[in-house]
């Protein structure tokens, strides 16, 4: 069992940074490869970022390629979402995830995340 607890959300202008965080319980974390969604009201969830057991890959959304970058601290249980400038388009509830898979490209389907945090919500105003 692995609990998620997301923080660092908040109301930034259009351009501007938030750092997202998500801090995992248990002693398996560096197991589990870690991704980043978001759902936006009316919206359908979707993948942001995803990362690797070990950090080694990483996957983006093409609409975040270049702008967010994700990693992790295996030695802190905590995965983060940095989100650099940021549109009003990016306003979303995000959320992190859990995977047990082994395969070498972290997914970007959410049926195959598991863990899910309860989500921090990020706000752009243009």
């Amino acid at each position: 069992q692995v609990q998620l607890v997301e923080s660092g959300g908040g109301l930034v202008q259009a351009g501007g940074s938030l750092r997202l965080s998500c801090a995992a319980s248990g002693r398996t974390f560096s197991s589990y490869v870690m991704g980043w969604f978001r759902q936006a009201p009316g919206k359908e969830r979707e993948f942001v970022a995803a990362i690797s057991r070990s950090a080694g890959t990483t996957r983006y959304a093409d609409s975040v390629k270049g702008r967010f970058t994700i990693s992790r601290d295996n030695a802190k249980n905590t995965v983060y979402l940095q989100m650099n400038s940021l549109k009003p388009e990016d306003t979303a509830v995000y959320y992190c995830a859990a995977d047990p898979g082994t395969y070498y490209y972290p997914s970007v389907s959410g049926k195959t995340y598991i863990y899910w945090g309860q989500g921090t919500q990020a706000t752009v105003s243009s």
